[in-house]
């Protein structure tokens, strides 16, 4: 599932005659960075939620192997947009990827896989250390115990990419609603746990995040 349907507010001017996903960063839009991965790894079925400038979207990825979930009238927030796409992506645990992030390393999703236990877990978040967390001024999202349980705090940041099993999903009420809801479900249960990526990662939330990234792209280790 990959999340392309927000309005990129953030974007100012960028995103007044075009969707966030369709912003390039060298050479290449955000939405194909995302299925560059994606189509890498080799998943069977590719979702894409759409709602702001959908129609752009839609004729950008003419001829992909992408199905969509177009959300009118109103957009429904990560969970939300999760929960209505579900009968495209069938029962089994699913990959969510936030579009607006550039990575350079090994497959994320691979990475993510490789460590993914559905005994132990509802969800496995992809986290970056600090360091490797290429523009980012916060400080960080969660924090691993010693199992590698997550906990909210100071610590890594969430790259935007996990794996999800559906059912908690399902069982939220509401329509629109964020994926913090069913974290904050999982969390109290121990069930959420994260995996650090080796890589670099550069949120391309903002404009200034298109030159890091691509600054991040140039670099001999990329």
């Amino acid at each position: 599932m990959i999340f392309a349907a927000g309005f990129g507010t953030r974007m100012g001017e960028l995103t007044k005659d075009r969707p966030k996903p369709l912003i390039e960063v060298a050479g290449h839009t955000l939405i194909d960075h995302a299925l560059g991965w994606v189509e890498g790894f080799g998943t069977q079925t590719i979702v894409a939620n759409l709602h702001y400038k959908a129609e752009m979207l839609r004729d950008h990825l003419s001829g992909r192997d992408v199905l969509f979930s177009e959300e009118t009238p109103d957009i429904l927030e990560t969970g939300g947009g999760l929960k209505a796409a579900l009968p495209l992506l069938g029962d089994g645990p699913v990959f969510t990827m936030n579009c607006d992030a550039v990575w350079s390393g090994p497959n994320p999703l691979g990475h993510l896989a490789a460590r993914w236990d559905p005994h132990e877990m509802d969800a496995l978040l992809l986290c970056v250390p600090l360091r490797q967390a290429v523009g980012h001024s916060g400080t960080g999202d969660f924090l691993q115990d010693r199992d590698g349980r997550l906990l909210r705090g100071p610590g890594e940041v969430y790259s935007g990419l996990q794996i999800m099993k559906p059912g908690v999903v399902k069982a939220v009420q509401d329509t629109v609603f964020s994926l913090n809801k069913v974290w904050n479900i999982l969390l109290e249960n121990g069930r959420v746990f994260g995996a650090s990526y080796p890589g670099q990662w550069c949120d391309v939330g903002q404009p200034s995040g298109i030159t890091l990234a691509e600054s991040m792209l140039r670099a001999p280790n990329a």
